[in-house]
C-alpha cells in the first residue's frame, strides 16, 4: 500500500509559541507532545502517525518519549523510528526529541535505575529504535537511592560528549539531589538543561517543594508532564465516571480518587473557567503555563481533534 507523501505545512510556526528554556540557547514550544500513551505496539500505527505530523503541522517541534513508553516497553520509540522513515527524516534538524531511562526496562540487574551501565546501553537502543543518530534530550529519568550521584551524572556528562545527546535532563529527582546535579554538571562543562516533574492544579509538589523555584534561579528550564491529571482537569469526569474512560479502567486512574470534595473542587473550577470563556483543561494548562520558570507543558493526545483543544491554552 502506497502511503501518500507527507509535506509539512508551510504555516507551522506561526501559532505557536516558544520559551527560552532556562538560560540556554533552546526554545521549546509551549506544548510539547509526550508519548507515554497512545504511540505504542498495541496502538494503530497510522493514528499515530496522523497525530505526530499534525503535531508538527501545529508548530509542536519537541517530541517527548521514555525507554520503556508503549506498552510494549520499546515501542513508542518504534513509532517514532517509523514515522520519522516515513514522514519526518526531512525535517529532523527541526525537532527537539528527548528520551530518557531510568524505570524498568529489561530483566535482570541492569534494566532499571541509574546506573552507567544501564543508562548507556538503553540509550544506544533507544536510538536504534528511533533510527536516529542522537537524541536532542536524554533525562536520567528517576532518582536512584543506591548509586552513587557521580556515576548517574558522570554518565550524562560522558553521553553528551560521545554525540550520543546533546542535552541532559533530570526528571523525578527530589530538591537537594538536583541542587547537587546543577552544580555537578555545571562544573563539568554540560549544564543541566531542564527539569521534567508533575505539576498541576492538583499537584503542585514542585512549587511547593522549591524545585520549580531552585530551576528558575540556577537558569534551568521546567517542562510539565502529567499537567491534567491523567484526565481528571478535564470535563470527562464531572458528571460521573464514563464506561470508556481512563478511570473506569482503573490503571491509573481509579474510582475512589473521585471523592465528593474532588468533584466539588471540579466543578468550581470547571464554572470559573466558563465565566472566561475556556474549558476546565484550557485553563488548566494555562495555570501551569503562568507559574514563573515553566518552559513547556507535556500533553498526551489520543486524536488530532484532542490536541487542538489542548493548544488553545497558547492563545
Amino acid at each position: 500500500m502506497l502511503m501518500e507523501k507527507y509535506v509539512a505545512e508551510e504555516s507551522r510556526y506561526d501559532g505557536m509559541v516558544y520559551n527560552r528554556c532556562g538560560r540556554s540557547g533552546v526554545l521549546l514550544p509551549k506544548v510539547s507532545l509526550g508519548m507515554w500513551h497512545n504511540f505504542g505496539g498495541v496502538d494503530d500505527y497510522q493514528r499515530s502517525r496522523k497525530i505526530l505530523c499534525y503535531a508538527f503541522d501545529k508548530g509542536i517541534t519537541h517530541l517527548d518519549l521514555a525507554n520503556n513508553y508503549g506498552p510494549p516497553y520499546g515501542s513508542a520509540e518504534e513509532t517514532l523510528g517509523r514515522v520519522m522513515d516515513d514522514d519526518l527524516r526531512s525535517y529532523r534538524d527541526e525537532l527537539f526529541i528527548s528520551t530518557k531511562a531510568g524505570y524498568d526496562m529489561w530483566v535482570g540487574p541492569y534494566g532499571n535505575w541509574g546506573s552507567r551501565k544501564y543508562l548507556m546501553a538503553s540509550l544506544d537502543q533507544s536510538l536504534k529504535r528511533m533510527r536516529l543518530d542522537y537524541v536532542d534530550l536524554f533525562y536520567s529519568h528517576r532518582y536512584d537511592p543506591e548509586t552513587p550521584l557521580e556515576e548517574t551524572l558522570q554518565a550524562l556528562v560522558d553521553i553528551v560528549r560521545a554525540g550520543k545527546a546533546l542535552y541532559v535532563g533530570i526528571s523525578n529527582w527530589p530538591l537537594e539531589p538536583l541542587r547537587f546535579a546543577i552544580d555537578y554538571l555545571k562544573q563539568r562543562d554540560t549544564p543541566l538543561l531542564i527539569y521534567q516533574g508533575k505539576l498541576n492544579m492538583l499537584n503542585r509538589g514542585p512549587l511547593d517543594e522549591g524545585i520549580l523555584e531552585l530551576c528558575h534561579q540556577a537558569g534551568v528550564g521546567f517542562i510539565a508532564f502529567s499537567p491534567l491529571a491523567q484526565g481528571l482537569l478535564t470535563d470527562r469526569y464531572l458528571n460521573g465516571i464514563p464506561d470508556d474512560s481512563r478511570m473506569a479502567r482503573g490503571k491509573f486512574l481509579r474510582q475512589e480518587m473521585l471523592t465528593l470534595e474532588l468533584l466539588a473542587q471540579l466543578r468550581q473550577w470547571n464554572s470559573e473557567a466558563q465565566a472566561q470563556g475556556r474549558t476546565l483543561a484550557e485553563q488548566a494548562l494555562r495555570w501551569i503555563l503562568d507559574q514563573q520558570g515553566v518552559t513547556s507543558v507535556l500533553v498526551g493526545a489520543s486524536s488530532t481533534e484532542q490536541l487542538d483543544k489542548n493548544l488553545r491554552c497558547i492563545k
